[in-house]
């Protein structure tokens, strides 16, 4: 529920309440209030219930102190108070609850801070201080003016291409290894993989902004995103497969538009039928890597949807990306994979399944957890490339010829492959 791009406490609303449960936090918490400079009269009887009844009928104030002492189910509670609180306010929880999980989940819900009782005079002192730098600090990279945002979606031209996984370690890179602000933005609604591969919770953030995308702001961001480390943040779902997606995908473009100004780098893991049946989504993508494997499925598939971008998303420059590549070993060779596409492929992963295998058993994304691999070596290179875009002249990212189409000859491709196939013949 904090938003830190807002500075400074608007002088049309209070600047604290707090709602407490029990007399002996109150004793601790009025003192610290009075000399913030704030009226002591602000710290109220009763807990998270009390807050959201009372701010369904009044405003909000800048800083929010709730008690979830009394409450059964402090997530559900903290998102009901969501729907009342007006978009800017800090809210600070506090509990009796000493567990790991749920500070985590009330921190990626958008709370600042959760203090546990016995509460200390200090520490409250600290968090509302902390509270209040939200306001008094303006947002990094206003004195720059706009900043530059380069938007990238991950296509992959077959089921099991990678796709996931390279997005995932070029979120990882751009953030960690670049110091980036960076939104991951799993648009498999029902099947993602974003946050199950850097071992987090989805959560419910996608889900609700496609059922209320009017709810879409900078507030909503800060509070459905979960954070995967300082610089990286994630929206994702694990959406019920007996709930069929319904929505115009309205609320992605409202989410698209969100992260330009919340990050500098967004990360678009998109599916195949995503891109058919919204292909607005594409409206402000910088960039399109279409993820393939040298198979005749994934050559047919690379030029369908390369002709597709050239039509319907000129503005977004491909690049064509080979993974899991065995020299020698592939169903059709990489230069009649060119040949066929009539184009040259931008970077060839190499194939390393114990690498796949380890990021898998240690919960990481593949280029944290394979540090000195041949294959994490060659997607540092794609996010240095990235990276070294300008949002205004993405022309030197990428070559393409002008014909998509004319030069895939399924047939001749099929000979090669069932030549280089052909049993040797029996001996005399």
């Amino acid at each position: 529920m904090n938003a830190p791009w807002k500075s400074g406490i608007p002088g049309n609303r209070d600047p604290f309440a707090a709602y407490i449960c029990d007399d002996a936090a109150l004793d601790v918490l009025r003192p610290v209030v009075i000399e913030m400079g704030w009226p002591p009269e602000k710290c109220n009887k009763g807990g998270l219930r009390n807050a959201i009844q009372s701010l369904s009928v009044s405003a909000s104030p800048a800083i929010l102190v709730v008690d979830l002492s009394e409450s059964g189910d402090p997530l559900n509670d903290i998102n009901a108070l969501a729907e009342v609180c007006e978009p800017g306010t800090v809210v600070i929880a506090i509990g009796q609850v000493n567990d790991v999980r749920l500070y985590r989940d009330l921190l990626a819900s958008g709370i600042h801070d959760y203090l546990l009782k016995p509460l200390n005079a200090q520490a409250v002192h600290d968090a509302l201080n902390g509270a209040l730098a939200v306001f008094t600090s303006p947002k990094g990279g206003d004195a720059e003016g706009v900043k530059r945002h380069i938007s990238t979606a991950v296509v992959g031209t077959r089921g099991g291409a990678g796709a996931s996984t390279l997005a995932t370690s070029l979120s990882w890179l751009f953030s960690e290894e670049h110091k980036v602000p960076t939104a991951l933005f799993d648009l498999d609604v029902h099947f993602g993989t974003g946050a199950l591969a850097l071992d987090l919770e989805p959560g419910r953030g996608l889900t609700d902004a496609i059922d209320n995308p009017s709810r879409i702001d900078g507030l909503f961001i800060e509070r459905a995103m979960i954070r995967a480390n300082d610089n990286l943040s994630i929206l994702s779902a694990e959406a019920p497969i007996s709930q069929p997606l319904m929505t115009d995908g309205a609320a992605f473009v409202q989410l698209e538009e969100e992260f330009r100004q919340a990050f500098e780098m967004t990360v678009i893991d998109l599916p195949r039928n995503m891109l058919i049946n919204f292909p607005h989504l594409l409206a402000d993508v910088n960039l399109v890597l279409l993820t393939c494997e040298l198979t005749l499925a994934s050559a047919r598939d690379t030029i369908r949807i390369l002709s597709w971008l050239k039509t319907h998303a000129a503005h977004a420059h491909p690049m064509v990306l080979v993974n899991k590549f065995q020299s020698g070993v592939a169903e059709i060779s990489k230069s009649d994979f060119e040949a066929s596409i009539e184009r040259k492929i931008d970077f060839a992963i190499p194939y390393d399944i114990k690498a796949a295998s380890n990021a898998a058993k240690l919960g990481q994304v593949f280029t944290e957890a394979n540090k000195n691999s041949k294959a994490t070596a060659t997607i540092k290179q794609i996010a240095e490339r990235i990276m070294g875009a300008s949002e205004d002249d993405l022309t030197a990212i990428t070559e393409e010829k002008k014909s998509l189409l004319g030069g895939f000859d399924l047939k001749s491709l099929l000979a090669k492959k069932q030549k280089n196939q052909a049993p040797a013949e029996p001996a005399d």
